[in-house]
């Protein structure tokens, strides 16, 4: 997984409340058996037409937002169906962060399984980093995740992160990765429960 430590990227703002899983990764991109392509059904029903062609309205396919590395979005997203596989079109497409007011909690976690970095602001700070990434002149962000920073054309802010969330990120480490760091910790421990529990080697299952 790639680690996540200070990006800098055009930010676009997807500030409607309650977006769901569905209209994040459409069910009919649920079908392959890999995660191969699931970029292109990343909100497909809002960047395309009908007849396929591109929706010029949506955010992400206008000139000043394409290949926007950060979306800015409204609360709760994220909600609806536990689907991962919107969480892998995100990555796919080359969202590297989230910023919001809140997330919804299954979403939250596949996001940290898949080196998403969400983040919580005040909905006044959310608003002025709306505002600000609206205008093409002043569409970029810093994110610093080592800092906990996130910097605008005018502005600074700070965010909170979970400490154990900050490392995995820092380390582009997913859960198992997370869990091998501490091979040395685990066989100590392996080690000290069976010299008081020697009895425990010899059970077979």
């Amino acid at each position: 997984m790639e680690a996540f430590n200070c990006v800098t990227g055009i930010a676009a703002p997807m500030m409607a409340a309650n977006i769901d899983t569905d209209v994040i990764m459409p069910k009919q991109f649920l079908k392959g058996i890999d995660r191969s392509g699931l970029d292109k059904g990343l909100f497909f029903d809002l960047r395309f037409n009908q007849d396929g062609s591109l929706n010029e309205d949506f955010i992400l396919n206008q000139p000043g937002w394409l290949g926007a590395s950060f979306l800015v979005v409204g609360p709760n997203f994220g909600c609806g169906s536990s689907r991962e596989h919107a969480v892998w079109g995100l990555k796919q497409l080359g969202i590297k962060a989230l910023i919001g007011t809140s997330f919804a909690g299954i979403f939250n976690d596949n996001c940290l399984r898949n080196g998403v970095l969400t983040i919580c602001l005040s909905e006044t700070e959310i608003q002025q980093i709306a505002n600000a990434i609206t205008q093409r002149e002043t569409n970029t962000l810093q994110v610093d995740l080592a800092q906990q920073t996130i910097t605008s054309a005018d502005n600074q802010y700070a965010f909170t992160v979970d400490q154990i969330k900050k490392d995995m990120l820092l380390q582009g480490l997913d859960a198992i990765g997370f869990t091998l760091s501490f091979t040395r910790e685990i066989k100590q421990f392996e080690e000290q429960y069976f010299a008081r529990n020697p009895w425990h080697r010899t059970v077979q299952y």
